[in-house]
């Protein structure tokens, strides 16, 4: 089913939701057609599942089987002629700019785990950055791939150009972006000409972005622009994703903002810090906004003003609400079908439809894209568990997300797991016939199923099996100057900054 994204013009922007701004999607085509299987076989609709676990794999061979699976994701699905990444696949999609940031993240990954070479990994980067630096930039409506050194959201998958009228020139997407290109800038330090030229690309392409341009309600950022009508209403401020977004803002050689941003960022805090299902914390309904900046940044040990107060780290404060997520699954108040403490990770994902049913006695709204969370009907929780949750989640509490992907594997096996690894979302309360899917299947007497593999889904997965496994990320980014200034101007302290 083809779907579509709205324009947040400033008139509309009063109604928008502003902590889904950056997870908004845009399937340019149709096609639902389901992933072909790799390894485990094709999903067999109409056959039971068993509902108790029977086998369970191995830790250390699902994670190698599932951050393979995961790396050939970006590896086989990005066009190799100029290294832009698709928002989602196999439905055909413009590229994700967030996407293409964490598909530059992903190359490394594959050479240390000896899925590819260090030389094609390079040759990849090299296209990727280079396509980039040479892409039109520019304040014209169309035809060109950004301005002031931003990007748009969404970008034709063979022009690189904007993709629609509809798509933002995009803060957070640009930070996420930048984030992959600052990877590869650390881990790629040899002395050959194209490692070299690749630390040039990255530094060019992150000096060029003026972050104090959409200071247009300073000190705060702007979550972006467009060029028919201007900067979106809203600014960033925490707590939620855009994390990194201020530590490379304040970490710029060229257009720095000023200290006072993150004291932006953190000033509505107080709203956040809360307890959820017996864990304090600075809570964020959806996990990915807990994962995405720690993909970059090892945040052990290091601390600001605002959670030094609460003697703590932004990495015990994920592992919290990881905690939190499990237990409001085990908890389950909505009564959804399957959900337990081996059945959990409730964020930012596709669903099944836009449509109320009956369910448990009451009317439920389900949601074909929602920016998910566990907290009930107000946090859009309809039954959707999406896996890469759990997966993003694997540094902070390995002891409770490892069982959960073994357990989901075993338990579901094919039917969510397969080419790449884990579709993007399940559902098994949703077992209507009468409803037209906006994505995926039904599998009667089982419940509903993606048949799509998201970028920005798929990439935090894989970066955090990474630094779990052996900190192949953070272990780069930790020497990264330009990352570390942020920190530092942002009132970072102790741990590995000492």
């Amino acid at each position: 089913m083809t779907r579509g994204v709205s324009k947040i013009r400033p008139e509309l922007c009063a109604a928008a939701d502003p902590s889904s701004l950056g997870r908004r999607r845009l399937l340019l085509a149709g096609g639902s057609a389901a992933a072909l299987a790799f390894g485990l076989g094709a999903a067999r609709p109409g056959r039971a599942q068993s509902s108790q676990p029977t086998q369970l794999m191995p830790p250390d061979a699902l994670l190698d089987d599932l951050a393979q699976r995961t790396f050939r994701f970006f590896w086989e699905t990005t066009n190799a002629e100029n290294g832009l990444a698709p928002d989602s696949w196999p439905t055909r999609s413009a590229c994700s700019i967030a996407a293409l940031g964490f598909a530059l993240t992903a190359y490394p990954i594959g050479v240390e785990r000896g899925w590819i070479t260090r030389e094609q990994a390079r040759d990849r980067v090299l296209t990727t950055l280079r396509f980039l630096r040479n892409a039109p930039q520019g304040p014209d409506t169309m035809g060109r791939a950004g301005y002031k050194g931003f990007f748009y959201h969404f970008l034709d998958m063979k022009t690189g150009t904007r993709a629609d009228e509809n798509v933002e020139l995009s803060t957070i997407d640009t930070a996420l972006l930048l984030a992959g290109a600052l990877y590869c800038q650390s881990w790629f330090s040899g002395t050959d000409a194209g490692e070299s030229e690749i630390r040039g690309l990255a530094e060019e392409l992150y000096a060029r972005v003026d972050w104090r341009w959409m200071q247009v309600r300073a000190p705060a950022i702007s979550h972006g622009w467009y060029p028919d009508f201007g900067f979106i209403e809203y600014d960033w401020k925490g707590y939620n994703e855009a994390m990194i977004l201020y530590l490379l803002a304040l970490g710029s050689p060229t257009y720095a903002v000023e200290p006072d941003a993150w004291a932006a960022w953190t000033s509505t805090y107080e709203r956040s810090w809360t307890t959820i299902h017996g864990q304090q914390h600075l809570h964020f309904a959806s996990l990915f906004a807990h994962q995405f900046t720690h993909c970059w940044v090892d945040m052990r040990g290091i601390t600001d003003k605002y959670l030094g107060m609460r003697g703590m780290d932004y990495f015990e404060n994920s592992r919290r609400a990881t905690y939190a997520q499990r237990a409001y699954a085990s908890d389950n108040p909505m009564k959804w079908n399957g959900y337990g403490a081996d059945v959990w990770g409730i964020s930012a994902s596709q669903g099944p439809a836009d449509i109320v049913r009956k369910y448990a006695g009451e009317e439920r709204r389900f949601r074909s894209y929602a920016g998910r969370g566990a907290g009930g009907v107000k946090e859009y929780d309809d039954g959707t568990i999406a896996p890469y949750a759990v997966g993003a989640s694997l540094p902070f509490a390995p002891e409770i997300v490892t069982p959960t992907l073994q357990a989901m594997v075993d338990r579901f096996g094919s039917r969510i797991y397969s080419q790449y690894g884990f579709f993007d979302a399940f559902n098994l309360s949703f077992d209507y016939e009468d409803v037209p899917l906006s994505n995926g299947q039904r599998i009667a007497g089982w419940g509903w199923v993606d048949s799509n593999y998201l970028g920005i889904d798929q990439g935090p997965m894989l970066a955090m099996i990474g630094n779990h496994r052996n900190e192949s990320v953070w272990r780069a980014m930790r020497g990264n100057p330009h990352l570390r200034r942020g920190l530092q101007r942002g009132g970072f302290t102790g741990g590995w900054l000492a």
